[in-house]
């Protein structure tokens, strides 16, 4: 795009910018490098969207970034659908992020001054159940407008397309190619009073709602035991101020508990995240107002889920009665071996059974996969590619999608979403915890009771946060420099083959062969190591960092753990 400056005058001059962004962008004067970071590019757009800062620039989240994005998609949509797409429209959904609900409206009045119908929430809603909201209204696409557990100055525009999934590449790609050939402003938009006298812009409600809570029951798989045990069991629960406050607690209640008890500080939406550093379940802070209601009331779990209720966490009980986190990949490791087992002795497991995970999760679903005789398969990492899998089993017939994840605490089971579902998840983890609490054990015990049959998994992920255009510069320098010189030891266990799924192609240092990865192309790359072990490096694809993945396998925990201090320690001084 044209110089960074420029851009920033033609801002300042623009009959399109209203006074406020303008005041903003007049108080950068003198700060170039503020200047150049919003000006220098256009805000990324992928198969997942967008998501960036909210402000004024080309490289943040505001109207007019809102506005161009969505004009894009509606060309996209009458180009491929015409009149029919028109009518069956769009679903909309936002969550409690500063702005949401304005950003959503934006959006709407843009596929309106289209002539493509949009559904829009009447309330903030959760991630999946605007992409169950796709398939249920027979949309051609959705739009959800969050940031996910991203910190409070940061929003996103997530894009579905009509299988309730995310934007596959060739429409993504397709999609870009029309958003590259349309102007920043202006662009049409219509009045809303006229959208709605039109019937272009419709709101939903709880009719969708009802539908979305019957559809997340269904995954219900022993309801018997959270019948025996409801009087008794106590669950803590946090939303951490977003989306599935109501949500969440409908399901547990339909499924029977009763003893459900919420973080009353975090219970409402509050788009600054208040009383936490970041709304990220993943970080153990989250956790200290529930972890002090559950010492209080004695509680079995906690439970919480990010602002757009897609991430569940959890802490669980230890046998000397505390707490403690159990990860992304422990709990979908012991939530498919949950649903395996208890499928497979109901009679109820289909016999070509499908389980999905990332090449970056723990390599303890495979091994539960084979006990019970389901397929395993792996994907890139985001759950678009986990819902296009599910689109295939479904057009083939092979499989029957069960239950798939990703260690970064996103999962599914069941097909009435297409993207990770914090709600069933979150039925799904009280649901077990309630079923093993009455054989006298808790999730921590059964963690255990897995590593003891199946060896000792250990994961860790350290994430490195690079802001700016330098720090993109330093993420693509740091790719290169491993692929350039890649090692053939790490931590003193030899590299025995690379993936680099950039280049699609599957290395064996050994007899010097290559394979091709079978997965799309994508900036990762993975160490195989002697024993067992990988480890892997990719730039986020959601955020400004790069993450190192470490998947360590031994036979004994005392082993794993000193195997994951090795390879920690010898990979930061390769890469940093």
């Amino acid at each position: 795009m044209a110089d960074y400056l420029d851009e920033y005058e033609k801002w300042l001059s623009s009959e399109y910018v209203d006074d406020d962004e303008k005041r903003e962008l007049i108080g950068l004067k003198g700060n170039d490098s503020e200047i150049k970071d919003r000006f220098y590019r256009h805000l990324e757009f992928g198969t997942a969207g967008l998501r960036g800062i909210i402000g004024a620039g080309t490289n943040r989240m505001n109207k007019h970034v809102v506005r161009r994005i969505t004009r894009g998609i509606a060309e996209y949509i009458l180009k491929f659908g015409g009149d029919d797409a028109k009518k069956r429209g769009v679903a909309i959904a936002y969550d409690c992020r500063r702005l949401s609900d304005y950003f959503a409206l934006e959006a709407a009045l843009v596929f309106a001054a289209n002539g493509i119908s949009a559904y829009l929430f009447d309330a903030l809603r959760p991630t999946p159940e605007l992409s169950f909201t796709v398939r249920h209204l027979g949309a051609i696409a959705g739009i959800n407008i969050t940031a996910s557990h991203n910190p409070p100055n940061y929003n996103g525009y997530k894009v579905y397309w009509e299988d309730g999934g995310q934007l596959p590449p060739h429409i993504s790609d397709a999609v870009l190619e029309i958003i590259n050939a349309t102007p920043l402003f202006p662009v049409p938009t219509m009045a809303k009073d006229e959208a709605m006298q039109k019937g272009l812009v419709k709101i939903i409600g709880r009719e969708v709602d009802e539908a979305f809570i019957n559809a997340v029951y269904k995954q219900a798989i022993n309801t018997d035991s959270i019948a025996r045990m409801a009087d008794k069991f106590k669950i803590v629960y946090t939303p951490l101020h977003g989306t599935g406050n109501k949500p969440v607690r409908e399901i547990l209640n339909k499924v029977g508990f009763r003893n459900v008890l919420v973080v009353k500080e975090q219970e409402l939406p509050d788009s600054e995240f208040s009383t936490v550093k970041s709304p990220n379940p993943e970080n153990i802070e989250c956790y200290d107002m529930a972890l002090e209601l559950a010492k209080k009331e004695d509680a079995d779990i906690i439970i919480a889920t990010d602002p757009d209720a897609d991430r569940v966490g959890t802490l669980v009980r230890t046998s000397d009665g505390e707490y403690t986190h159990i990860s992304g990949n422990q709990l979908g490791a012991i939530l498919a071996h949950y649903i395996l087992s208890s499928k497979s002795s109901m009679g109820t497991l289909p016999k070509n059974a499908a389980v999905v995970s990332t090449v970056v999760s723990t390599g303890l679903t495979k091994a539960v996969c084979k006990r019970f005789g389901a397929t395993y398969f792996e994907t890139l990492t985001g759950f678009k590619f986990i819902g296009e899998k599910i689109h295939e089993f479904e057009k083939e017939g092979k499989y029957e999608y069960v239950f798939g994840f990703e260690e970064s605490y996103g999962y599914l089971a069941g097909t009435h979403a297409r993207d990770k579902d914090g709600i069933v998840a979150s039925m799904l983890v009280a649901e077990m915890a309630a079923h093993y609490a009455e054989k006298g054990k808790t999730l921590f015990d059964v963690t255990q009771d897995l590593y003891k049959e199946y060896g000792w998994f250990l994961e860790d992920t350290v994430c490195v946060f690079m802001d700016g255009i330098d720090g993109l510069e330093k993420i693509n320098g740091i790719m290169k420099d491993l692929r350039d010189k890649m090692p053939k030891e790490i931590g003193g266990l030899n590299v025995l083959a690379i993936r680099d799924y950039k280049a699609g192609l599957r290395y064996d240092l050994k007899s010097g062969e290559q394979s091709p990865t079978g997965l799309p192309e994508s900036d990762v790359l993975i160490f195989e190591l002697e024993g067992g072990t990988n480890f892997a490096v990719r730039p986020s694809g959601t955020e400004p960092k790069i993450k190192n993945y470490y998947l360590i396998y031994h036979k004994t925990k005392e082993g794993a753990e000193e195997i994951l201090s090795r390879i920690k320690s010898a990979a930061e001084k390769i890469i940093w």
